[in-house]
């Protein structure tokens, strides 16, 4: 088993600590704070920056750890699905940023993968969670949830992260991208 870096588990924790304050900030948007996806940004860098292992950890404890600190979002069905959407956004974004080739649009690739990824794993899981409340989960609700409503967020995180991935990479301070 590979060793556990001190400098990706301080990272993970600052990522981790980032996640749970975020949404404090885009609350205070109107009409669209949770529609930025707050948490999402830190896990899938977490994944660029930390690794896989790391980004799936992350994104699986935070919003069932926020939901338990805060109340928000609430832990059935909301936090239970989100963890495993954001586990696989933070396995994918380390994983596949790991195995394709540094540059640019490999980094767009791998963001958009994983986004695409976690939202599956999202419906997949809440079809599950809603089935066991007898509540319908529709095709409509699906589209709704993972897209529609999340596109300020996704577009968002389509911005914000290869930017600092790249310039992350550039200071080399994680693997180059070109």
């Amino acid at each position: 088993m590979k060793k556990l870096s001190t400098k990706q588990l301080v990272l993970s924790g600052l990522l981790l600590a980032f996640g749970l304050l975020m949404p404090f900030l885009t609350a205070q948007i109107p009409s669209v704070g949770s529609r930025l996806l707050p948490m999402h940004i830190p896990v899938l860098l977490c994944g660029f920056i930390c690794g896989w292992p790391y980004g799936l950890i992350i994104g699986f404890i935070l919003p069932v750890f926020r939901s338990m600190l805060f109340g928000m979002p609430p832990m059935f069905p909301t936090a239970v699905a989100m963890a495993f959407e954001l586990a696989t956004y933070g396995c994918m974004s380390g994983l596949l940023y790991k195995l394709l080739p540094k540059n640019n649009a490999s980094t767009f690739a791998t963001l958009i993968l994983s986004m695409v990824c976690g939202r599956i794993v999202w419906g997949g899981v809440s079809l599950f969670l809603y089935g066991l409340s007898k509540t319908a989960f529709t095709w409509e609700l699906f589209m709704a949830g993972a897209f529609l409503n999340a596109i300020p967020g996704i577009v968002i995180q389509i911005i914000i992260i290869p930017i600092v991935v790249i310039a992350l990479s550039r200071a080399k301070l994680i693997e180059s991208v070109n």
